[in-house]
């Protein structure tokens, strides 16, 4: 099954920029922002990722499981890193900690250093995931592989990527017509549980048919590539591409962002920021 990945930000005013454009920004805004630990200049960083987000136009009931499944990964990292583990506080040792209180049996302090640490990396992995989507969903499926060769890519992994793209909606795919076919034979699919973890064992099932399933759509596409002589010589590409004056000025804007935030960093000035009303909290 080849199923194309939903174009839902068709029309939008991102989806019009070059396709590289997208793939570059990305690659700028994360060395950025992964720079930044001060919460002002962050704040700063994430509005200007919304406002890319939204430049995009995807609906976001559309995108809703996509982004419950970005903040239960980023939430678990969070927690996990940071208030259970004590995260990386910067070298500041624990007599300089404003402390709240120490979770039980681990003894973990939780204190006003942790907590903005905590929030930092939550806003951190959030703007990354704004930045990121609209490559799945503001560019058009055929200018996947164009985009990566256009970026010098070795033509093969440009199509290994395009192929990408679209084996996973073609999984999904798989998936619910197994779900249908299972149904058919009795399979009672609602009844197997609602809670995360039910919604998770009642799959165990469909994985088998899904993944020989998979299997098989993966040697069929490799079979049509091989009859078309695919890797006897270099692809050209039908699709051409080109920057325009608007697709430039928001790559200089990333490239001016990322220059200004290296520079506050070398400089000292991105360093973790502990805001008075948390210290005061603290007593």
């Amino acid at each position: 099954m080849n199923i194309a990945p939903r174009y839902l930000g068709r029309g939008s005013w991102l989806s019009r920029r070059d396709p590289r454009l997208l793939l570059v920004s990305l690659a700028l805004f994360v060395f950025t922002v992964i720079q930044v630990w001060d919460l002002r200049i962050l704040a700063g960083l994430v509005i200007i990722a919304a406002l890319y987000y939204r430049s995009a136009g995807i609906p976001f009931r559309a995108v809703r499981i996509q982004w419950a499944y970005v903040l239960f990964f980023v939430s678990f990292v969070v927690i996990v890193n940071t208030l259970l583990t004590g995260g990386e506080l910067r070298g500041l040792a624990e007599d300089e900690l404003h402390i709240y209180f120490r979770l039980p049996l681990i003894g973990t302090p939780i204190s006003a250093e942790s907590v903005t640490y905590a929030i930092v990396q939550y806003l951190r992995f959030l703007s990354m995931a704004a930045v990121g989507l609209p490559i799945a969903y503001a560019i058009a499926p055929g200018d996947i592989g164009p985009a990566f060769a256009r970026l010098g890519v070795p033509y093969k992994f440009a199509y290994g990527m395009e192929l990408t793209f679209r084996f996973v909606p073609s999984l999904a795919g798989d998936l619910q017509t197994t779900i249908d076919a299972q149904r058919v034979r009795g399979y009672e699919w609602e009844k197997r549980g609602r809670t995360p973890i039910g919604k998770l064992t009642r799959t165990i099932p469909m994985v088998t048919p899904v993944t020989i399933n998979a299997i098989v759509g993966a040697e069929d596409t490799i079979d049509a590539m091989d009859l078309r002589g695919f890797g006897t010589q270099p692809r050209t590409w039908l699709r051409q591409l080109a920057f325009d004056r608007t697709d430039r000025v928001v790559l200089a804007g990333f490239v001016l962002l990322l220059a200004v935030v290296t520079v506050l960093s070398f400089t000292g000035r991105t360093e973790l920021w502990i805001p008075d009303l948390l210290v005061e909290l603290a007593g």
